[in-house]
């Protein structure tokens, strides 16, 4: 693809001269024909006479427009014709319309009035636009036009510039995509045409950033190509880069220090119970930590047995970690002696900064730590856990069972929740880290370290904003082909768009700009806490799947159909089951059962029955994942079922066929003790729920295709 890159800033250059926020509409045909953006023929008229002459040299019918600077809005000022088909309603028009103009705005300073091709009916209207996001910065936005997109909504984003995938992406991304392919005889729409168009959108508003919005509305697209019929676009100042950058070698070293770190001090560590300072010295100590701990406190010699220092600077040797645990207010003090010393990282625990309106003093302390090169993580946190180092640097509960897992939260209550949901359910985790406040260390700089720690197969962060979302989207990318990330984005639901000067910057609302972007990165993105902390805990057990098919196997009819919502609600696919292997699963079952796909084997068999059809699933190579479906009966008790099934799938890994197996049991209360049992030995299994096992293998299944495992 070629622009004409001057012809736009010469058009940008003159608007901003004149201190204007809105190109007009002749300002808008000369970009998009440096950008190759297929637009009606046009031109403008500053008189009836120049007006008729255009529409003739044109060919009817043509619309008439207003082209003011001054009237964003030219519907509402009553600027607007269609539909004119001779010399004589082009004279009425353009004498109507300026008139409108001048009662609409005495002020207006009005050039002329725009001269339009028709655009012919026939076409699916769509919508293409891009925006200006707070948090991702450039993204283009699709949808199809009319009710579709403003009722409900139906768009979708992606990060500028898009890549032709990515707009094709777009183009099956939204609820009504099937219309663009043809529906009741119609033809489809010109793909190609269409996502060039998105990627040439997408690019003018990357090569410009001080292009805030672009609103293609409508754009027709038919068999034969596209054509944008009306064109907006607003301009502004671009968004300055306030945050200070890393390299990726400079994150990983600090993040190495952080979280394994040879020697800690604690500032502000006390004596005196039920004081932070108290409570991380334990923990630390407690813990096994086996590296050096300083305490730091000036009014003591000796703190639960350890040497106390009255500054960092006097504690001997290099220190990786320095830990507040002291007011708000010292804390500048502090953390200058902490630069002074050469400490790379500082925790800092206490509150009282821009939580509660005190962003001079963090801002203080994110000045103070830049020019020492330190990098901060808080503050208002809990601290963190890296389990594999016992390191306990927290004023909460010790977690110590070590696993594969690391979490990450902005809240202190979520990560409660996430100790007592790993203590519970005895979840392995590499690591815990509160972000708190996030004036420095963020998501994408422990996503960084967390995508190379070989000691962490799964990556799950709660988070309520991203500071950098480019930056996240990177770190992303670089970490999901090798394992998965799962992120829960509170407040989905967005407090409503702001106020907006298009179609497509009032349909960007924040949360719908999450989703989109998140899996444009393939970041499994989690409904809920529980799900986010279920995901975590099941996907580094669940092999990855080799391809599409699943099969449930059940022995409750009920379970069955519950079980098929689930998996066409996750985007599974239930494999359509071949003669042969629908007469195999039938050799198994009484004819009372029901084989096809659920496989019913109907809840009066015996263990047996139950273990012929799993090793049948798993046998087969055409199956690529089995759902299990368990109704509790004294035939075949719960932990029989647990342990034939933990049995069976063994014995298939030490073979080297692994394929992804959950289960859903129903039953009474000893269905608990199975679920755990076979959790442990690598079947995903819950009791009283159906989706909850669909769920997780669905999660399992889109960081597959994300990491280009699966096609």
């Amino acid at each position: 693809m070629t622009y004409d890159n001057d012809a736009v800033r010469a058009v940008l250059d003159a608007a901003r001269a004149e201190g204007r926020t809105a190109l007009t509409a002749p300002e808008g045909k000369r970009i998009t024909d440096a950008y190759g953006i297929p637009t009606p023929a046009e031109g403008l008229a500053e008189t009836v006479d120049e007006a008729v002459s255009l529409a003739d040299r044109i060919g009817f019918p043509v619309v008439l427009k207003i082209v003011s600077p001054d009237i964003l809005h030219k519907t509402d000022a009553g600027g607007v014709r269609v539909g004119l088909s001779s010399c004589a309603e082009v004279r009425g028009a353009f004498t109507a319309i300026v008139d409108n103009a001048r009662s609409y705005d005495p002020k207006a300073r009005i050039q002329g009035v725009q001269v339009q091709q028709m655009i012919p009916d026939g076409g699916q209207e769509v919508i293409v636009g891009a925006v200006t996001d707070p948090t991702f910065g450039k993204v283009v936005a699709f949808g199809l036009g009319g009710v579709l997109v403003e009722v409900l909504g139906d768009i979708t984003f992606r990060l500028a510039p898009a890549t032709e995938d990515d707009a094709l992406s777009m183009l099956d991304g939204i609820r009504a995509a099937e219309v663009l392919r043809g529906v009741r005889g119609g033809p489809a729409v010109d793909r190609a045409a269409l996502a060039d168009l998105i990627v040439r959108v997408s690019r003018l508003v990357a090569d410009f950033p001080e292009i805030t919005e672009v609103d293609l509305n409508p754009v027709f697209a038919t068999a034969s190509g596209v054509l944008a019929a009306d064109v907006r676009l607003l301009i502004g100042d671009p968004a300055p880069q306030e945050r200070r950058r890393y390299s990726r070698e400079e994150i990983l070293s600090a993040m190495r220090r952080l979280m394994q770190p040879r020697s800690v001090a604690v500032v502000g560590a006390s004596n005196e119970q039920g004081k932070i300072g108290n409570s991380v010295m334990r923990n630390l100590i407690d813990g096994g930590f086996p590296g050096e701990i300083h305490p730091v406190n000036p009014k003591a010699d000796d703190i639960l047995g350890r040497k106390a220092y009255k500054s960092v600077t006097d504690v001997p040797g290099e220190v990786d970690v320095a830990v507040f645990a002291i007011p708000a207010k010292f804390v500048p003090a502090a953390l200058e002696e902490v630069g002074r010393k050469g400490i790379p990282n500082a925790v800092l625990i206490p509150s009282g900064f821009a939580e509660t309106g005190e962003h001079e003093l963090q801002r203080r302390i994110v000045e103070i730590a830049e020019e020492y090169g330190v990098r901060v993580l808080g503050p208002n946190i809990y601290g963190y856990y890296s389990t594999w180092q016992d390191l306990c640097a927290t004023f909460c509960t010790p977690y110590d069972v070590k696993g594969p897992v690391a979490l990450t939260s902005q809240s202190g209550g979520i990560g409660m929740a996430i100790l007592g949901f790993a203590r519970t359910t005895k979840t392995g985790v590499s690591a815990i880290v509160g972000l708190g406040n996030k004036s420095d260390v963020d998501e994408d700089d422990l996503l960084t370290w967390f995508g190379e720690d070989d000691r962490t197969q799964c990556i799950a962060m709660h988070l309520e904003d991203l500071k950098d979302g480019r930056a996240f989207v990177e770190a992303a990318r670089a970490t999901v082909p090798r394992k998965p990330v799962v992120v829960l984005k509170a407040g989905r639901t967005a407090a409503g768009a702001k106020a907006a000067g298009s179609h497509t910057g009032a349909l960007a609302g924040d949360d719908a700009v999450y989703d989109d972007i998140l899996r444009q990165a393939g970041v499994i993105r989690a409904p809920g806490l529980n799900e986010m902390l279920e995901y975590a805990r099941a996907l580094p057990v669940l092999p990855t799947p080799q391809g599409d098919n699943v099969v449930i196997i059940t022995g409750a009819g009920g379970s069955g159909v519950l079980l098929s919502d689930a998996i066409v609600d996750n985007g599974l696919s239930l494999m359509e089951i071949p003669d042969d292997l629908d007469a195999a699963f039938r050799r198994f079952i009484p004819p009372f059962g029901a084989a096809g796909n659920p496989v019913d084997i109907t809840g009066g068999e015996p263990p047996s029955t139950y273990e012929a059809t799993i090793r049948l699933g798993l046998e087969d190579p055409r199956i690529h994942s089995l759902v299990l479906g368990y109704w509790h009966t004294i035939v075949t008790p719960p932990m029989v079922f647990a342990e034939l099934t933990a049995r069976v799938v063994e014995e298939f890994r030490a073979r080297g066929i692994a394929k992804p197996v959950v289960a859903s049991l129903a039953g009474d209360t000893e269905v608990e003790e199975a679920c755990a049992y076979l959790f442990e030995r690598g079947v995903v299994a819950y009791p009283y729920t159906t989706e909850k096992p669909v769920a997780v293998l669905g999660a399992k299944y889109r960081w597959a295709r994300s990491a280009g495992l699966l096609r």
